[in-house]
């Protein structure tokens, strides 16, 4: 790949942004399409990353937003598409006539990513988190009719984030102790370093019909093994991570389609291969 300079740039901003797959998996597409075009990580210390993303727009850059910068993007781009208003988080952009707009594509990541599971029938969810991507997975609920159980360390937050999801049409409570769900979702980051505590006790993810990590890591995490050896049909996020992207790439490059497969496969290079489990 010849960069110059008048090579496209593409980022993935975050903190911490090492471990993010989107570069591998788009300069594969980006190579294989011949586009000149880069995609490179950018690690982003607090309290900067609207100078950043306002200097991206000013060279006409695109690209991806992660945590925990999702909520934040979503206010400081200049026109936000109406998913990405809904969601209020937007981990995707592009500049369009010098103005800078956001979107949202982890709504669709996350529905893909049930498909693949066999778990798009779940109708009982436990959302682990309230972040950017759980915004994202609320908003998905509602595509399927599918009820929602918040459950944070902080309960406040829970019950904001409830208050928040309730206002969006999404049928949702805090989770109890008690709560069962045909389905667990795991937004936080929990899992993105090995030491990391479960994000759902053992005794509690054994008793699911269903796990979806969105963090994801070579050999799966650390929560998704534990569900696979419970017998629990279970996916990382490598196929959030995919089908976000495909969506993405189509906002960057509206003229070339996203080669899915190659993007999968380059994933598949560096995360290993992933068990298949049927759904629910």
């Amino acid at each position: 790949m010849e960069i110059t300079a008048k090579t496209r740039l593409l980022v993935v901003i975050g903190n911490p942004v090492a471990h993010s797959l989107s570069p591998i998996m788009h300069n594969a597409a980006i190579e294989a399409l011949g586009i000149d075009a880069v995609y490179v990580a950018l690690h982003c210390p607090a309290g900067a990353f609207v100078g950043l993303l306002q200097g991206l727009a000013a060279v006409g850059a695109a690209g991806n937003v992660t945590v925990p910068y999702k909520e934040a993007a979503a206010q400081a781009v200049g026109r936000q598409t109406d998913l990405c208003t809904q969601v209020g988080a937007c981990n995707t952009f592009w500049s369009e006539g010098g103005v800078l707009v956001g979107d949202n594509t982890d709504v669709a990541g996350v529905l893909a990513s049930l498909e693949h599971l066999g778990a798009a029938t779940a109708r009982e969810w436990l959302l682990l988190g309230t972040g950017g991507s759980a915004r994202a997975v609320a908003i998905a609920s509602t595509r399927v009719g599918a009820r929602l159980y918040v459950r944070s360390r902080d309960a406040a937050r829970a019950q904001q984030f409830v208050t928040w999801a309730r206002g969006h049409g999404v049928s949702a409570d805090v989770a109890t102790a008690t709560v069962g769900a045909d389905l667990a979702i795991n937004a936080t980051p929990l899992g993105l370093r090995e030491a990391d505590p479960l994000p759902l006790e053992p005794e509690r993810s054994a008793a699911l019909g269903a796990g979806l990590d969105l963090v994801y890591a070579p050999g799966e995490t650390a929560w998704v093994r534990l569900l696979h050896r419970a017998g629990v049909p279970a996916q990382d996020g490598r196929e959030m991570l995919l089908y976000q992207g495909v969506a993405a790439f189509s906002r960057f490059f509206p003229e070339a389609a996203a080669p899915t497969e190659l993007m999968r496969a380059a994933l598949a290079r560096t995360l290993g291969p992933a068990r298949e489990t049927a759904g629910v």
